[in-house]
């Protein structure tokens, strides 16, 4: 006698196999999803070595660990729904050490799946197994293998059709399964992972001693950096690729939050901005960001798949992660600091510099690290430069260990003066002053040499990042030099201008810019840094109040006042098509080696562009 279908106006239990259902499709959505429950399953058993077998998309998976394994007792309640050996009481779940704790992963795949459940626990002589047929358990039987846990799971969603028509294709849901397998590695560097595809071994990613170590293993990018910071007991450990290395979307970044990989946008956004005048619009960086919070802090029962996590102070989180990374980004590790190459002969030997000498400046006139720096706002419009120099006709060409002479021997003429300087010119001179400046390109890119390559620099964005480091460094140690204006400038402003400005003049007036609302649409500015000219604030307030208007002014006052001093520095350095003196370039060069993120102009353009003479000598034939 068939059971009579329940009224769809009556309230009524559903039937198990519902329930299981719609267990798996909050737990299981997909089989990336079955794996990570899986492997964490066997990372919370302890396991040392873990290897994981899929092909058709995952929906055939078998994850094999050498754990401390399940009694034969416990083999049944294991795919029982709510079953977990990891809480016992509600206060637990805010001290967990587990990644599992709802004891609903196993039973929801079960009821989705043929699967087969296999275990030996250490220190006993026979596995035992267990299988369920789409919900529908057998009785523990003994079988043979090794100690630890097997689980194989086979025809995924074949009892739900209407899941298997939203699954992706094949070699989606395979990147996606590799995805979580890398993150699943990058989270627990002591554990062996070894990754199967169709039989075939397709990674191995061995114990490692270190998270960096790790990371170097997974990810495929040649230099990583890390750095630890601890802010209000929230400690973040941080792997990162230098911002030469970016991709084109967010899912370079990785966060964990006591070892779980978590979707955070708040820790993604803290990462974004430790990159800020580092990158690009539309460029986003590589960074691994493992974050332990104190204990009953953090929230991990939010989301079905545990992928999302909640903080109680979420400030000290985003302060910890964002100011781990940018101290470490302040460092600029990538610049490899190269010594100087040596000089092996001291006689006199001209370059083309030399030859092209503008203003009839003498080589001995030439900036050196110890001299005072030339004036960029002085720079010419047009120069030209004159073959004056008496020693034209007996030019020997520099080799390329020479490729310092001038400022070997200005040092040179220092230390016989001074002679108990002993510090050698090689740990002076930094990356940027050690350059030989050979000329300018197109009134636009200084054009220099190292020992092995030739370099270009993009003149504005270089002077454009010394400007900008100098205002935030007067910003931050309150030392910015201001000076008043006798008559206030008046700047005219689109509509809504003034008041967009306003919000922000308490931010100005720590830059040293002090203004008041003189109409609907104007502003007079009655002081300004010494740094900036008027002509250029004004284009900057400009540009700024309609940044504020468009895009609103609500953003941490860090980043706000980087802003503001990126905008200024913009409009106040030298420009693409002025030209400048050999002394001047080199004097900026110099600056360049105050700041360790030389490289980038504020907003994240590269400043240089190398060559090596490797490459030249392949392109003219002279090597294969």
């Amino acid at each position: 006698m068939s059971k009579a279908t329940p009224s769809p106006d009556t309230i009524h239990l559903l039937p198990s196999e519902v329930v299981d259902q719609i267990a798996a499709g909050e737990v299981v959505d997909r089989p990336a999803h079955l794996v990570k429950e899986l492997v964490e399953n066997a990372i919370d058993a302890g396991a040392k070595s873990i290897e994981i077998e899929f092909d058709q998309g995952g929906r055939r998976v078998r994850v094999t660990d050498d754990g401390k394994g399940i009694s034969p007792g416990d083999l049944k309640l294991a795919l029982a729904r709510h079953a977990t050996s990891k809480i016992a009481a509600a206060d637990d779940l805010w001290s967990l050490h587990t990644f599992g704790f709802r004891g609903e992963a196993l039973a929801s795949i079960a009821a989705v799946s043929r699967l087969t459940l296999q275990s030996r626990p250490q220190g006993t002589e026979t596995a035992n197994r267990v299988l369920s047929e789409f919900g529908k358990i057998s009785e523990v039987e003994p079988t043979g293998g090794n100690p630890g846990t097997t689980v194989l799971v086979e025809e995924l969603f074949a009892n739900v059709p209407a899941r298997l028509k939203f699954l992706k294709s094949e070699t989606a849901e395979t990147s996606q399964i590799k995805a979580t397998l890398r993150a699943l590695a990058l989270a627990n560097e002591t554990v062996e992972f070894r990754l199967r595809t169709k039989g075939k071994l397709e990674n191995i990613w061995p114990a490692a001693q270190s998270f960096l170590e790790r990371a170097k293993q997974v990810l495929d990018v040649k230099k990583l950096y890390e750095n630890q910071f601890t802010y209000d007991d929230y400690r973040a450990d941080i792997v990162f690729a230098s911002p030469h290395d970016v991709t084109g979307n967010a899912r370079s970044i990785l966060s964990f939050v006591q070892k779980r990989w978590v979707q955070d946008k708040g820790l993604q956004a803290a990462v974004v901005d430790a990159y800020r005048g580092l990158l690009m619009h539309g460029e986003y960086p590589i960074a691994i960001v493992r974050l332990e919070a104190p204990s009953g802090e953090v929230d991990v029962n939010i989301h079905p798949t545990k992928s999302q996590v909640k903080f109680r102070d979420q400030q000290s989180a985003f302060r910890a992660v964002n100011r781990c990374l940018r101290e470490a980004l302040e460092r600029a590790p990538w610049l490899e600091q190269k010594p100087a190459p040596k000089i092996e002969e001291r006689v006199r030997k001209l370059s083309v510099a030399d030859l092209t000498r503008p203003y009839q400046a003498s080589p001995q006139s030439a900036v050196t690290p110890q001299s005072s720096t030339a004036d960029l706002s002085t720079a010419p419009q047009f120069s030209t430069g004159r073959f004056e120099a008496p020693e034209f006709n007996s030019v020997v060409f520099r080799q390329k260990q020479d490729a310092i002479v001038q400022a070997v021997e200005a040092h040179a003429a220092k230390a016989a003066r001074a002679p108990s300087e002993s510090v050698p010119l090689s740990q002076k001179l930094g990356p940027w002053s050690r350059l030989q400046v050979l000329g300018q390109a197109n009134l636009t890119y200084i054009l220099a040499q190292d020992q092995d390559r030739l370099v270009l620099v993009d003149q504005h964005a270089a002077h454009e990042r010394v400007a900008y480091e100098r205002l935030m460094r007067a910003w931050k140690g309150g030392e910015v030099d201001v000076q008043n204006l006798l008559i206030p400038l008046t700047v005219e402003l689109e509509a809504d201008g003034a008041e967009a400005l306003l919000s922000v003049a308490s931010d100005l007036e720590k830059l040293g810019v002090s203004l008041d609302q003189i109409g609907p649409q104007s502003i007079a500015v009655r002081s300004r840094p010494s740094l900036i000219s008027e002509a250029a604030l004004a284009q900057s307030l400009t540009t700024l109040a309609r940044e504020i208007s468009e895009k609103g002014g609500s953003f941490a006052l860090e980043k706000k006042v980087s802003d503001l001093c990126a905008t200024m520095a913009c409009h106040s350095v030298v420009r693409a098509g002025q030209a400048l003196s050999h002394e001047q370039m080199k004097s900026l060069l110099i600056q360049m080696d105050e700041f360790a993120l030389s490289s980038f102009c504020p907003h994240g353009r590269p400043v240089s562009v190398d060559y090596p003479f490797a490459k030249l000598e392949r392109d003219f034939g002279r090597i294969v």
